[in-house]
């Protein structure tokens, strides 16, 4: 008999597979970052230091000034006050008043004084500056008045002291014999009378420059 040959062995079941070869580790670069790139795309460049972080939106009111800082443009200046006509009326009446009391304190006391003539000047001056303004004729006509008003003021003087010592009294001296006045002025004036003059026109000349501002 034939014998016939046995059949080829078939692989077992329970062989392992052929080993597959693993992977090398690298050596990992210095230089590399060791941090995961992301894969988010970049945001948009940062803003710049000098740009608004808010852009202002249309009609939006502004905030208010900080306390102290004036908002929007300064206000207009006051225009400077100039009215001759009312400067003169006042240091008229000034000086009117002036010389009055100016009278009465030489016919008391029987004396000019050098400080009620510097008065008389400051009084002339401070109301034709305050009520005048600035016209450059307010200074002038300050002095002359001043001058005026010393002289009547003497004259008041002298009056006040003539009714001590005549029959007669103020006012018939001073509205009837005014030029009788006048001659007794004469008679007592001296330096220091002229003195006195200039004084109250100086005082009222710079009185009413400076009570204009």
């Amino acid at each position: 008999m034939s014998q016939s040959a046995p059949p080829p062995a078939q692989p077992s079941a329970q062989q392992p597979a052929e080993q597959q070869p693993q992977a090398q580790p690298q050596p990992v670069d210095a230089t590399s970052s060791s941090a995961p790139q992301s894969s988010a795309p970049q945001s948009a460049a940062p803003q710049s230091a000098d740009a608004a972080p808010y852009a202002p939106q249309p009609g939006a009111v502004p905030p208010p000034p900080a306390p102290g800082v004036p908002y929007g443009a300064a206000p207009a200046p006051a225009p400077v006050r100039n009215n001759l006509g009312l400067g003169l009326v006042a240091a008229f009446v000034a000086a009117v008043v002036a010389g009055g009391v100016y009278g009465a304190i030489i016919g008391l006391t029987k004396h000019e004084i050098g400080w009620a003539a510097v008065g008389v000047g400051f009084l002339v001056g401070l109301a034709a500056g305050r009520l005048g303004g600035r016209d450059p004729v307010l200074p002038v006509a300050s002095a002359v008045l001043s001058l005026g008003s010393v002289y009547i003021g003497q004259l008041v003087g002298v009056g006040i002291i003539g009714a001590k010592e005549t029959p007669l009294s103020f006012s018939e001296l001073f509205f009837q014999h005014f030029d009788v006045l006048q001659e007794a002025w004469k008679a007592d004036a001296d330096p220091l009378t002229f003195v006195f003059f200039a004084i109250a026109a100086y005082v009222a000349f710079t009185g009413a420059k400076k009570a204009a501002h």
